[in-house]
């Protein structure tokens, strides 16, 4: 074995061991979490990716239940994000507390849980994100730098004939527009699987288009803010649009706006 190939073996071990002392320990606390990201999109789709981080996904009164779980086990905790995200450092291993998202739109709740799957990653016996909530999440992040298309189209794919795509629509609520965006999307992509999409789905979203009049032109709200918190900023910081993220809008207070933003400059 070369000493790249020993290496990349070590890390990838490293990981693991970390992974099963992250679960395990989370296990024994007794605080419902499901696991999502890498691992769960491995069991929904087949797909392999290299990850040092560990996505876990809890009820929003549990966050901080579980940040204090972890921090009297003597871990490096952050809420950096306190309106979505939290973080458990487990040695080289990077955690995810999540209980929403960036956009505040996907807010975990029981539902969640109800729909898990049960698998196991690394070993460790757990409840997976389920895939509804997943495509759910996913279809929000269009980032410049980011683009989960791929894995909402994937997720289709594998697990279209399965979703129960009446909750997934119920999901996107008054954001219909962006799921009928990834169905067709999908169709695109994988014509001869078109047929995963049900045409009532199909029917509904296109007759939602078709019969939706103009909105009132003084109605001036940009919704791009859902999709990427950097690429719609020109016009809603200088007031020309209203933000979508904001309440009454949307789920933002203002405060938790500034943090998210000011963390652009931070990203890789």
């Amino acid at each position: 074995m070369s000493g790249l190939a020993g290496a990349v073996e070590s890390r990838e071990e490293a990981a693991r061991v970390y992974c099963v002392e992250a679960l395990t320990q989370l296990s024994q606390s007794g605080i419902p979490f499901l696991v999502g990201g890498t691992h769960a999109l491995r069991r929904y789709t087949n797909q392999s990716r290299q990850t040092k981080d560990l996505d876990v996904f809890v009820l929003p009164d549990d966050v901080h239940a579980v940040l204090a779980f972890f921090r009297d086990l003597g871990y490096r905790t952050e809420l950096p994000f306190p309106h979505w995200l939290g973080k458990v450092f487990v040695g080289e291993l990077l955690m995810d507390v999540i209980f929403s998202s960036g956009n505040a739109v996907a807010r975990v709740d029981h539902t969640w849980f109800d729909h898990a799957v049960h698998d196991e990653v690394c070993g460790v016996p757990v409840r997976l994100s389920p895939p509804e909530e997943m495509i759910w999440s996913k279809s929000f992040v269009q980032e410049r730098e980011r683009f989960d298309g791929a894995d909402v189209v994937q997720l289709m794919r594998f697990e279209g004939a399965t979703l129960n795509w009446t909750h997934l629509l119920d999901r996107f609520g008054p954001h219909w527009r962006i799921l009928l965006a990834h169905v067709v999307l999908f169709g695109f992509v994988y014509p001869d699987q078109r047929h995963l999409v049900p045409s009532w789905l199909m029917e509904e979203l296109t007759s939602r288009l078709l019969s939706e009049r103009s909105q009132d032109g003084a109605n001036r709200v940009c919704y791009g803010t859902l999709l990427s918190r950097e690429q719609y900023l020109d016009v809603t910081q200088t007031g020309e649009y209203r933000d979508a993220r904001l309440r009454p809008l949307g789920y933002m207070t203002r405060e938790q706006l500034e943090i998210w933003t000011a963390a652009i400059d931070r990203k890789p």
